[in-house]
């Protein structure tokens, strides 16, 4: 399996690294359904469309690491054809019956899983699991066609910092060989604070010190992230214990090596700023 894949655009030149993306994935089923106000999640939905227009070539495969999967050891999903968990309650009926087919890679999951062992990072292969709504949901609008094949990469559930940059940095070679990684979760992500419009100030805050942070060179940027708890209003945006939603965004800045970061994506929803940044 291993060096078998190149990303290659349009023309069959080799378009070297793919990059690798901290993208939110909203509120549930969000973009499938009737919002009160309406249009609220449109420029989220439309920026999470045009994303594969962003890369250099078709992605081979995807690996992508969601905020609703915990594990005590980082593991990865080795089904043949993933079901779909709806993880998510109270929405309506037929937001339970959404849709994305697509394959999953064994062989890519065990090379993931060797990748990780070779760095002194315990993971393992959960050949049962699908995807959650953290993957399948901004999936359905990344790659609507649901053809190129994923993996999902849970977190560990520690939530250590300098873990998930770690797991990252170990998984970074993957994008030479065509492989999008992707962190997908939430940049604030305080259930408390959305709707409150004293939320907006914080927020804004902690996205301004997430920008910067994510656009310092890479060894700075690591050693704000490993530290993100110090950012100002970090607890406000991401409570203790309860920053699943963040902790992808290490794992994709830990793969992006010495590429640089940026943000693509920022606006106000439901009072607070929410943001997705690439690297590379």
């Amino acid at each position: 399996m291993q060096g078998d894949r190149r990303a290659e655009g349009r023309d069959g030149a080799d378009r070297g690294p793919m990059p690798s993306f901290y993208v939110p994935h909203g509120a549930g089923p969000c973009f499938f359904m009737d919002w009160n106000p309406p249009g609220a999640w449109d420029r989220m939905a439309a920026f999470l469309k045009g994303l594969r227009e962003t890369l250099p070539a078709r992605p081979t495969a995807i690996v992508l690491v969601s905020g609703h999967w915990l594990e005590p050891t980082f593991t990865l999903t080795g089904h043949e054809r993933p079901p779909l968990i709806f993880d998510y309650y109270g929405f309506p009926p037929h937001t339970y019956e959404l849709r994305y087919p697509a394959p999953g890679q064994p062989a890519l999951a065990a090379q993931a899983a060797d990748l990780l062992g070779a760095a002194g990072i315990a993971a393992r292969i959960d050949t049962e699991r699908g995807f959650d709504h953290g993957a399948f949901i901004p999936l359905k609008l990344m790659f609507p066609d649901a053809d190129i094949p994923v993996i999902q990469l849970s977190l560990r559930r520690d939530m250590d910092p300098l873990a998930h940059l770690d797991a990252g940095r170990a998984l970074a070679t993957l994008r030479d060989e065509g492989v999008l990684i992707v962190g997908s979760g939430m940049s604030f992500h305080n259930m408390r604070g959305y709707g409150d419009p004293r939320y907006t100030p914080i927020s804004a805050e902690f996205d301004d010190w997430l920008a910067a942070a994510v656009a310092s060179p890479a060894q700075q940027r690591d050693a704000l992230l490993q530290d993100w708890t110090q950012a100002p209003q970090a607890r406000h945006c991401h409570p203790s214990g309860a920053e699943e939603h963040l902790i992808p965004l290490l794992v994709a800045a830990g793969a992006a090596g010495d590429s640089p970061g940026r943000t693509v994506y920022s606006e106000r929803i439901m009072e607070t700023t929410i943001s997705a940044f690439r690297f590379g």
